[in-house]
């Protein structure tokens, strides 16, 4: 896959353009909620008072690891790379649109994404619906075989698949559980700069 003739990529953020640091198990304990299970879909079953209540909890915890949030290897050069080709770079995230921004704001990123093209969790249906990456793809007037989804996790290759763009896994053990999902598999952002290079 020609990767360097897409022109519009499109990442997740936690684990992706950062260094993992969210303990998924943690949460979901401080929460309250059920081990092993998706929390916004866990909110979702949730009524609206308690709900909303979580999702105040939830919020407050997220914005604390965003403050403490670092940028992953070869995060700067790939961005870097892609904005000096007139790439078109979106966020799309299962955390809010603050949360997004604080987390790009600790790790120096903000420069590469206009406000616009980050979607968080309150301007879509949380992946891996693929709503958001059709949002931002509506926006650039795009098609989908010109973009590309970049995530760490199943569901970000999953509302790639679902989007009908490419799919790039970034895992950094090498193991590589769900590449069944991703057309390339990288351990970084570094190896996938060099791809591009």
């Amino acid at each position: 896959m020609d990767l360097s003739r897409r022109a519009h990529w499109i990442f997740d953020m936690d684990g992706t353009l950062t260094v993992a640091m969210h303990d998924f198990d943690a949460i979901r304990a401080e929460l309250g909620l059920p081990q092993g299970k998706p929390i916004l879909e866990e909110l979702a079953r949730l009524q609206e008072d308690e709900a909303r209540a979580i999702f105040a909890r939830l919020d407050a915890l997220e914005l604390e690891l965003a403050r403490r949030a670092r940028a992953a290897e070869g995060a700067v050069a790939l961005l870097e790379a892609l904005a000096a080709r007139g790439a078109r770079l979106g966020i799309l995230t299962r955390n809010t649109f603050a949360s997004a921004q604080e987390t790009l704001r600790a790790c120096g990123l903000t420069r590469f994404f206009e406000e616009a093209c980050i979607v968080g969790r309150e301007a879509a249906a949380p992946k891996p619906d693929p709503h958001g990456i059709h949002r931002l793809l509506g926006d650039w007037r795009a098609a989908p075989h010109e973009a590309v989804m970049v995530g760490d996790y199943r569901y970000d290759l999953l509302a790639g698949r679902a989007a009908g763009t490419a799919t790039i896994y970034v895992d950094p053990s090498g193991a590589f559980p769900f590449a069944e999902h991703a057309d390339v598999s990288v351990r970084s952002l570094a190896e996938l700069f060099e791809r591009l290079t």
